[in-house]
């Protein structure tokens, strides 16, 4: 499982011309699910992501979490985080899981971190989407189980 994780002033989702997502400060977190992955793994990138210290302490030093500085999270889910481009032109998505256990994951990521208090919004599954955000720093850190 992988879990690109943004920091951000703001970010939101659009699906077929509807916001279905929107949050301020926090994180977007695009997840891609591979064949192997688990619940276990999935409930493990949600403890990581609401506690990764990557938010600004007073000194100005990141050091402080998402549970910390009461941020929210947009998790979208990604499939192409596992396009292999190893050969050729043309990636391979050979490796990311069917949509079917990929949602079920990905669901599993966002009940956890609501179950962790964070407020989650999320992306529309097998939708053609349109995420908007402002990288705040710009962080960007990829996390893989």
């Amino acid at each position: 499982m992988r879990g690109l994780v943004q920091r951000v002033s703001w970010a939101y989702v659009d699906s077929d011309g509807e916001r279905v997502g929107e949050i301020g400060p926090g994180v977007c977190v695009l997840v891609g699910v591979t064949h192997e992955d688990s619940p276990a793994d999935a409930l493990k990138l949600a403890s990581k992501i609401a506690v990764l210290r990557i938010f600004d302490d007073d000194e100005g030093v990141m050091n402080r979490s998402l549970l910390d500085m009461g941020g929210a999270a947009l998790v979208v889910s990604q499939f192409t985080l596992y396009g292999n481009t190893r050969k050729g032109r043309r990636p391979s998505y050979i490796d990311a899981a069917r949509p079917e256990v990929a949602e079920m994951l990905v669901d599993h990521v966002v009940a956890e971190l609501r179950t962790l208090g964070v407020t989650v919004e999320t992306g529309r599954f097998r939708t053609d989407m349109a995420v908007s955000l402002c990288n705040d720093g710009p962080v960007t850190l990829m996390l893989e189980l």
